[in-house]
């Protein structure tokens, strides 16, 4: 039995390297979309803000389409946020690329409750799927 059509199939399902690479592929562009994500939110305020947001949804997005599983949207997730976080923390020096104040938070906070939103996001309906209703 292939396990092809049985709930939860692909989660105890053998370990493909494609899919571990796919996956991995998809952290490392999560890190590049944060970090520049991170560079343009403050340079062109609000504008910049709303393309970083942009950028970052349409990672997350784009990621749950291509894997068809809530992982694909945690590998970028998870990226993202430790790109992210690396770049806001500051060194002994005091150097630091965010600045203070509302726009890198809502940058932070607005791109985690993206990817949030786009994990938790059911799959469109394919043609022929059955409903999951019990006949009887």
């Amino acid at each position: 039995m292939s396990g092809r059509g049985v709930p939860g199939a692909r989660l105890t399902g053998p370990v493909r390297p494609g899919r571990i690479a796919a996956h991995l592929g998809l952290a490392v562009l999560g890190a590049v979309v944060g970090t520049a994500g991170s560079l343009v939110q403050d340079a062109w305020f609000p504008g910049g803000l709303l393309l970083a947001l942009l950028g970052s949804a349409g990672l997350f997005l784009g990621s749950s389409r291509a894997t068809g599983t809530q992982l694909g949207v945690a590998a970028a997730g998870a990226g993202w946020l430790i790109a992210i976080l690396l770049l806001s923390s500051g060194r002994p020096e005091g150097d630091g690329l965010f600045s203070a104040g509302v726009g890198p938070l809502a940058f932070m906070v607005g791109g985690m409750a993206i990817a949030v939103m786009c994990a938790t996001l059911g799959r469109p309906a394919q043609p022929g799927d059955r409903t999951g209703r019990l006949e009887g």
